[in-house]
Parts: structure tokens; C-alpha cells; sequence
């Protein structure tokens, strides 16, 4: 059974920052490039980052480039968002995804990031 699985969100100032983590379980990991998403309310999903599969590419949205950075730990079998410069725009649910192809993908249940103070 694959187990997609965010934690360290939580309530944060502007200008704070989190580090997301996506722990996965039942897949081969390496084999999955890994994105985490973000959904704000009543907004659709949106992409906020990327990575390859070996960790030796990313990209970022334009609204977090510079501030956001993804990793990922293929030994650790998980994915992270360094998240800096945290605005109240971030505000949202942030889900991490495997994908593997087309049909092979997989997504966790979401952790709740605030920004606020």
C-alpha cells in the first residue's frame, strides 16, 4: 500500500519560516519524480515545486522562486519544501505527489500551513 505522508505545517508569522516533509512508504521512491502542491481556499491546485528523480533538477513557481526550495532524500524516502519568507499568501493546504508516469501517480493527504500574525 502507497503512503504518501506530509507533516510540519502549522501556524507561522509573515516572514517565518517551515520545513514540509512527505514521507513515503510502498513505492520505489527513487523511481518517482515528486512535486508538492498547494491549494489555498477557494482556489484551484497549484504547482509549487519540483524535483527529478535522482534530486538533480527542480523547478519553482515564480511566486516562491527564491524563497521555497525542494529537496528530496532518496535513503530517507522523502521529499521537502524549505519554506522561507513566509507571506499570508502562502496560506494554503501543501500535498506532496509521486509520479511516475502518467497513470502512476500518487498523493498525500495535504498539511496546513497559516501564515499570519
Amino acid at each position: 500500500q502507497v503512503q504518501l505522508v506530509e507533516s510540519g505545517g502549522g501556524l507561522v508569522q509573515p516572514g517565518g519560516s517551515l520545513r514540509l516533509s512527505c514521507a513515503t512508504s510502498g513505492l520505489t521512491f527513487s523511481r518517482y519524480a515528486m512535486n508538492w502542491h498547494r491549494q489555498a481556499p477557494g482556489q484551484g491546485r497549484e504547482l509549487v515545486a519540483a524535483i527529478t528523480r535522482a534530486g538533480d533538477s527542480s523547478i519553482h513557481a515564480d511566486s516562491v522562486k527564491g524563497r521555497f526550495t525542494i529537496s528530496r532524500d532518496n535513503a530517507a524516502n522523502t521529499v521537502y519544501l524549505q519554506m522561507n519568507k513566509l507571506k499570508p499568501e502562502a496560506t494554503a493546504v501543501y500535498f506532496c505527489q509521486s509520479v511516475g508516469g502518467c497513470q502512476d501517480t500518487y498523493w498525500g493527504q495535504g498539511t496546513q500551513v497559516t501564515v499570519s500574525s
